[in-house]
């Protein structure tokens, strides 16, 4: 198996005199992966690490790990087809206070989003693909496609109050499951 690279992982500085403000501290991340089912679970156990560390999304950590799931899935699978030359590019950007933002970028043709049938029509909950990027609308503040469809950027705010944010998240990621599991 190819080996997944975190690279340019820079957390905040350690304030070292009283007075210095860290509120809003911090940290970016670029990855690359290789096209395999595998890498998905390392990639992501360790930027949610350093997401979870930076706590920028506190209270959201559950929706941000099954979105960057999702849409790296997304990226190899019908991206770069599990073609093992090309790779999936991952940005990360934390924030304390304001939030964590997302890129997963593959090297596949890309797709028009607005041609991807509606998630919970009849046809939708049917069909074998098509409710991954509902689930990223779900669980994210903000989805969009750049670059043809090869892109997808992501954000997600901190909650506002954590213990209800992440009990709202949970019931809707369950919620989802039920209506997406056929």
């Amino acid at each position: 198996m190819n080996a997944t690279r975190l690279v340019n992982a820079r957390p905040a500085p350690r304030p070292t005199c009283p007075g210095i403000d860290t509120r809003h501290s911090s940290m970016t991340i670029d990855a690359w992966m290789p096209s395999e089912i595998e890498a998905i679970s390392p990639v992501v156990d360790q930027l949610m690490r350093l997401i979870e560390g930076s706590r920028c999304v506190e209270g959201n950590e559950f929706a941000v790990e099954l979105a960057l799931r999702e849409a790296l899935s997304n990226a190899l699978i019908h991206g770069n087809e599990m073609d093992a030359h090309k790779l999936v590019e991952v940005h990360c950007r934390c924030e304390r206070g304001k939030g964590v933002w997302l890129t997963v970028k593959d090297q596949g043709k890309g797709f028009d989003p607005n041609a991807v049938r509606d998630a919970l029509n009849s046809e939708g909950l049917t069909a074998d693909h098509g409710r991954g990027i509902h689930l990223l609308k779900l669980m994210m503040d903000e989805v969009s496609f750049e670059s043809g469809g090869t892109e997808v950027q992501m954000r997600k705010r901190p909650a506002r109050d954590a213990r209800i944010e992440s009990q709202a998240n949970n019931a809707s990621a369950k919620d989802a499951q039920r209506k997406t599991a056929c």
